[in-house]
């Protein structure tokens, strides 16, 4: 791909992937920012390569999740220490994600979406939350159609199951 072509998609694609990134990193900021600073140095030195196999979107997101994974496996012993909440936001404000983690739907959906196994929860929210289709998300997530459809529809049952319990 010609770097003109590459930095039009990468600019295109930016919004979705850092919503990727935030889910892969569990609504972590900071981690999600690394993670996708990271994915874009990966791709811009040639590390990873989209190579045309699927689309670039799919294969973008695909590099964002491995790299977030990448990068808290090697950060894992910093979590025993919550570094994030020692330091306030720099304008004292809540970011747009922290404002719509902390309304009541949001959370309570979070909250279910949390109790889900990892592969559940990443299938439903690159479908729901990032437009993608179950093809397209078992592509990002490494997986075949049927296992992303078995993951999605059991995810869906789940949080249908979590959620009416919830209320009752």
């Amino acid at each position: 791909m010609l770097p003109e072509a590459l930095q039009l998609e990468l600019d295109r694609l930016h919004a979705p992937a850092y919503g990727w990134a935030l889910a892969c990193c569990k609504g972590d900021r900071p981690a999600a920012e690394d993670a996708l600073q990271t994915t874009y140095l990966k791709i811009l030195d040639g590390r990873a390569r989209f190579e045309g196999r699927g689309s670039f979107r799919t294969w973008l997101f695909s590099v964002v999740r491995h790299t977030a994974a990448e990068l808290r496996r090697r950060s894992a012993f910093w979590r025993l220490l919550p570094l994030a909440l020692l330091a306030p936001a720099a304008d004292g404000r809540p970011d747009p994600a922290t404002a719509l983690a902390q309304s009541e739907t949001t959370g309570r959906l979070v909250a279910a979406l949390d109790k889900l196994p990892r592969r559940q929860r990443e299938v439903l929210h690159l479908v729901f939350y990032q437009d993608l289709t179950i093809a397209e998300a078992a592509a990002v997530a490494g997986v075949s159609v049927g296992t992303a459809r078995t993951h999605y529809e059991r995810g869906k049952a789940a949080l249908r199951t979590l959620l009416g319990e919830e209320r009752e």
